[in-house]
């Protein structure tokens, strides 16, 4: 009968042990996974397609800063009052919706320049009410977007017609 006991308290053991080796290698591959997911490797200095690995670095071309993840600079979101030309098309808009902006001529020639696309699926972040920014010459949007495409939001509200398509 002793010998039965000890032979299962030996089993629950190794049980256990197989319980905290397999929880401590989740763990491990959950770490892994982050740091790869939040490009602890990749330091943006050179572009290669989705999915590409990167080249490996050898520690003779490596600067000895490179251990240090570099620091890359984030782009500043604003807020962008945009006037879209239909302003039925703004009243199907809701926060949180995506939208392209494009940007088209005010009149229509033959010399006149194509359609073009400013911003690309950027996020509505309000829709001022009905009365609000409605005129005869469209109706008022807030687009949430990087600074850089606000200033060119601007620049093509100013000379062009703005529409919108739902990403």
């Amino acid at each position: 009968m002793k010998v039965r006991s000890s032979a299962l308290r030996l089993q629950r053991a190794l049980r256990r042990q197989r319980r905290f080796m397999a929880a401590g290698l989740a763990v491990t591959a959950a770490a892994v996974a982050a740091s790869a997911a939040h490009g602890a490797d990749d330091t943006g200095s050179e572009t290669r397609a989705p999915g590409t690995p990167p080249p490996p670095v050898s520690s003779a071309s490596a600067p000895p800063s490179a251990s240090v993840r570099e620091r890359r600079p984030t782009e500043q979101w604003v807020s962008a009052p945009v006037r879209i030309a239909d302003a039925a098309t703004v009243r199907l808009l809701r926060p949180g919706d995506r939208v392209d902006v494009i940007a088209a001529a005010e009149s229509v020639t033959d010399d006149a320049p194509p359609a073009e696309i400013v911003a690309s699926c950027v996020r509505v972040a309000d829709v001022p009410e009905e009365g609000e920014g409605a005129t005869e010459a469209g109706a008022l949007v807030v687009l949430s977007v990087p600074r850089t495409t606000a200033a060119a939001l601007a620049g093509a509200g100013a000379t062009s017609r703005l529409a919108v398509t739902v990403c």
